[in-house]
């Protein structure tokens, strides 16, 4: 008895393009969560970088660089990127009070009172938006204090079925895209100069996104002095072009 392979090719076929289907609304739900075009603040917060400037720390496209590639290598890669995966696994189980715990541990590790306040308004906001896209998990978190972007980012990401990989590189390129941005305002930096920048950095984020990924509870953290510093004295600088 011949089988009529065409209606299995075409049974495969369905499948393969659905699945495809699926990978490019993720990717594209990816793109809308990093985009500069998103909602909630970003470009207003400079994350100390504009001290820095002040006090001539940085100065050049290569000071710019290295001040922006260590946070990536040393710092981000050792919280932000562990704890994104913690919050994201918690979303996936339904796990509130992990969801909670790990926004709070993020918010008590930023290291001054600008940082900390520029996670809870940028979390907020997300959520804010979130909760008018549909999301009901995200309404609690319209003005609570234990919200952080990333807990949001996590919960947006997991609604939406994108990779903790791909979010985790995302957020990476977010925060490189938004420092960039400042540091051009600020130097000033040359549009090219910036997307040296950019190409230089982003070859570090995969290597930082392996290492935030493999990092276990006991060692989650970690301490930049001088962006401590710099943001701590934003706070009371008397000019600035960027939130405190």
């Amino acid at each position: 008895m011949a089988v009529d392979t065409t209606i299995i090719v075409i049974k495969h076929d369905s499948k393969n393009i659905i699945m495809k289907n699926a990978q490019s609304m993720s990717m594209l739900r990816l793109w809308q969560l990093i985009s500069p075009a998103l909602p909630v603040g970003a470009y207003a917060y400079s994350q100390g970088l504009e001290y820095a400037l002040h006090v001539e720390w940085i100065a050049e496209e290569d000071d710019v660089k290295q001040w922006i590639q260590g946070q990536v290598c040393h710092s981000l890669c050792h919280l932000d990127i562990p704890v994104l995966k913690r919050l994201y696994q918690a979303w996936l189980e339904n796990n509130e009070d992990d969801v909670k715990q790990w926004s709070q541990f993020l918010i008590a590790s930023r290291e001054s009172s600008e940082l900390v306040a520029e996670d809870q308004q940028l979390g907020r906001a997300l959520a804010v938006l979130l909760s008018d896209l549909g999301f009901r998990s995200a309404q609690e978190y319209k003005q609570s204090n234990t919200a952080c972007f990333a807990t949001l980012l996590s919960l947006a990401a997991v609604e939406w079925k994108i990779s903790i990989e791909e979010i985790a590189h995302g957020y990476l390129w977010a925060w490189l895209e938004n420092q960039v941005a400042a540091a051009i305002k600020l130097v000033p930096l040359g549009q090219t100069a910036g997307q040296r920048i950019l190409l230089s950095v982003s070859e570090d984020i995969p290597g930082a996104v392996e290492v935030g990924l493999k990092i276990e509870d006991e060692d989650i953290g970690m301490l930049a002095p001088m962006v401590s510093i710099a943001s701590a004295l934003h706070e009371t600088q008397y000019s600035r072009l960027f939130r405190s």
